[in-house]
């Protein structure tokens, strides 16, 4: 049987959760505490709009989606899982480290399933980038570069890093296979000074392999892309174009005309996908792990690699001089993370 869930924050994002879940059958209830934009979401799905206390009491309701704004994220995750709900959570899991380790053991101490709304893996792109990479179709990976770009949705309560890199970080670590030792970051504020609007990070891996990203909603276009360029051919994933060319491979080799460096590369390639809708497919996943109570693809312990890698990023922004080499984490970070990283200015 489908459990019941119930969205908790149905702005423009929460939304589409509401729709999504509801398609599926599984939408019990939404909360908001705009009550008319509750009410309006409820009368498009024929749910109930409930007060977040009554969905933690209602024992119909078996899980929670938190769509409502990161700095809520914690206090809201916490208090579902302490009343006994399964909980898939919207990036960032929370916008500190620590607390969101702490989400990760109180999961585990009620056995409940903890997921974070990391949805470009749900993508089919995503997941043929993954597997062509895990087939050595591209070789040793030399360097990947992410950009994620937009006009809006600017926000205050977070800056940029923390709104649109998660996406990208999350993408990058699966790819890479293991976490940074080291993360650097710069950043610009044009609209506020307490608020990064723009910022550029790199990340160096252990096996030479480092990884770029750009992110900015002060562009005058949206672009989202990755390209992922190894040895043997190179990759890009861009989510702007049609499906048929969401996901190319350029297959390209560099020989040595006696000193001289020279590329020799083919026509690209599209890699065949099955358009589907990213958040649905997460959403189902989502089900399918609240049924079976395996381990979520973006479980806690993903996004908790993923909040380590923003917050040396942080750090690493914050700080004209170089930063302490690893940054500090609770004994419950540490053990789900499983990875301590190393920061440079």
């Amino acid at each position: 049987m489908t459990p019941g869930v119930a969205v908790v924050g149905v702005g423009p994002w929460g939304a589409n959760h509401a729709r999504v879940f509801g398609s599926l059958g599984a939408l019990a209830a939404v909360t908001d505490i705009d009550r008319a934009r509750a009410e309006a979401i409820a009368g498009r799905h024929a749910v109930p709009a409930l007060a977040f206390e009554a969905v933690l009491g209602d024992p119909t309701i078996g899980a929670v989606v938190i769509a409502a704004p990161a700095a809520t994220h914690e206090v809201l995750a916490r208090a579902a899982l302490g009343a006994g709900k399964d909980v898939l959570v919207e990036k960032p899991l929370a916008l500190d480290l620590d607390e969101a380790a702490g989400l990760v053991e109180c999961a585990r101490a009620g056995a409940r399933i903890l997921m974070v709304g990391h949805v470009l893996r749900y993508h089919p792109a995503v997941e043929a980038l993954h597997a062509l990479v895990a087939a050595e179709r591209l070789g040793r990976l030399r360097y990947m570069h992410a950009t994620r770009l937009n006009l809006g949705r600017i926000r205050r309560e977070e800056n940029i890093l923390w709104s649109f890199a998660p996406h990208d970080i999350s993408m990058i670590l699966a790819l890479a296979g293991a976490m940074p030792v080291r993360v650097r970051a710069i950043g610009s504020r044009h609209l506020d000074d307490a608020v990064a609007d723009v910022t550029s990070t790199a990340l160096e891996f252990a096996d030479g392999l480092v990884a770029y990203g750009f992110v900015s909603w002060l562009h005058p276009f949206k672009e989202q892309r990755l390209t992922v360029v190894g040895d043997a051919a190179m990759a890009v994933f861009d989510d702007g174009r049609p499906w048929p060319e969401k996901l190319i491979v350029v297959p390209c080799r560099v020989r040595f005309d006696v000193d001289t460096p020279v590329p020799e590369a083919s026509a690209a390639e599209p890699v065949p996908l099955v358009p589907r809708e990213p958040l649905k497919a997460e959403a189902r996943h989502f089900l399918a792990r609240v049924a079976d109570r395996a381990a979520p693809l973006t479980d806690g312990a993903e996004g908790l690699r993923v909040l380590a890698v923003l917050e040396a990023a942080e750090r690493s922004m914050r700080r004209a001089l170089p930063c302490a080499p690893r940054v500090a984490v609770s004994a419950a970070a540490a053990r789900a993370a499983s990875a301590k990283i190393e920061v440079s200015s």
